[in-house]
């Protein structure tokens, strides 16, 4: 749909008859793989939300800038289109365009911080289209560009609000595990974010301290964090972009029990196999679990199957997928599913045993145990206001039994 050259370094066509040619060929594991190597080029693919972004090298690099580079361009054009398909790629081509002249110089990133680009691109909108067509002016760039005279690449110029004030999101929370059927956690991971929302007037320089940073296993940052300071003292010490943005992103491996536990049962014997799930809460984490959801694909040798609950509704699907959607657990009973499966004709016995698939969201707490300590502000000499919030997910949860 779109293609970006570079001065000097022009790319024939033909690596994108190749690139399509293996991607038809290989199917979606293809799509699964970050770098590839062509007969002439490397090739590094991004694939979100059904358009592949693709860059190619010719010269040595860090195939981790390619792929965080491709990251960031689909983000910033996500949050420009407000959303991401072939439509809206199609009716904003100048602004793609522009957002891609101003992201990346002679194949070297250059402004890629979403406030900067705000300032350069103005966003699209009806009344910026409805002038493009009367007056036949597509471009949406500035006349004034602040944002490239600041002392810090990642903030805009001398910014001036008349409520200061700072939120950070603690914690956007994706716990993942992997377990049998008799309980034994074979993985248990949590992977977080912390989002801030900063709205803060002059330079400000912002100190962020944990409680318990010992519990933090990888961690990642914003490129406005000083590196010393988190080595030395463990804290985080930055000078805040204007607005929403990523301040860190973390893993957690030091975990030895879940919040909710799926037990499944199944037994089988003439034909026929009787299932029942069980499912609760482990240990009080702390809040209501808001949600729980638990899917599982039906074998190819069940014929039908007959399913209820005591809580809950149950669906089964043309596919054979079974969702069961309990939503909050109630705390006087467990909730529990059962029924029959009929299997296909001469089969005694079910050999082949589902795996349960579960999703479950608790909000307003850190399923981690990761606590803010405190946030100060140095170099300016107003009073500011700070909130905090907890935010929680589940990722995938994954019994097999």
């Amino acid at each position: 749909m779109l293609e970006k050259q570079l001065i000097g370094h022009r790319v024939d066509r033909s690596i994108c008859s190749w690139f399509w040619e293996q991607a038809v060929s290989q199917g979606d594991s293809f799509k699964q793989q970050p770098v590839i190597a062509s007969p002439t080029h490397y090739l590094f693919q991004v694939f979100r939300e059904g358009i592949t972004f693709l860059a190619c090298t010719q010269v040595e690099m860090s195939p981790l800038m390619g792929i965080e580079f491709l990251c960031r361009v689909a983000d910033v054009i996500n949050d420009y289109l407000g959303g991401m398909n072939e439509d809206l790629i199609k009716d904003n081509f100048v602004i793609v365009y522009e957002l891609l002249d101003e992201m990346i110089d002679n194949g070297f990133p250059l402004t890629t911080e979403p406030n900067i680009l705000q300032e350069m691109i103005a966003q699209p909108n009806i009344v910026s289209k409805m002038l493009s067509v009367v007056t036949g002016n597509s471009s949406n760039l500035s006349d004034t560009l602040r944002g490239t005279t600041s002392c810090v690449p990642w903030r805009s110029a001398d910014p001036k609000y008349a409520n200061n004030e700072v939120y950070v999101d603690l914690l956007l929370e994706q716990r993942n595990f992997l377990s049998f059927r008799d309980g034994v956690l074979v993985k248990c991971e949590i992977y977080g974010e912390v989002q801030v929302n900063s709205h803060i007037s002059g330079l400000p320089d912002l100190t962020l301290s944990f409680a318990n940073p010992s519990i933090l296993d990888d961690v990642r940052f914003h490129r406005c964090v000083c590196h010393q300071t988190w080595e030395s003292h463990q804290t985080l010490s930055f000078v805040p972009p204007d607005g929403q943005f990523k301040l860190m992103s973390y893993r957690v491996r030091k975990l030895k029990s879940t919040p909710i536990y799926v037990k499944p049962q199944l037994t089988s014997d003439g034909g026929t196999c009787r299932v029942n799930v069980l499912v609760g809460t482990r240990n009080d984490p702390g809040k209501t679990i808001d949600s729980v959801t638990v899917q599982f694909m039906l074998p190819p040798c069940i014929l039908s199957a007959d399913l209820t609950s005591n809580h809950g509704t149950v669906n089964i699907l043309s596919n054979k997928t079974c969702t069961w959607s309990i939503g909050r657990i109630p705390k006087d009973k467990a909730p529990s599913m059962s029924g029959t499966f009929v299997l296909e004709n001469g089969l005694k016995r079910l050999n082949v045993f589902p795996t349960f698939q579960v999703g479950f969201r608790i909000m307003g707490v850190a399923l981690s145990g990761l606590q803010i300590d405190k946030l100060d502000l140095k170099s300016v000499p107003y009073r500011f206001y700070k909130g905090f919030r907890a935010l929680s997910r589940a990722g995938e949860f994954e019994i097999r039994s």
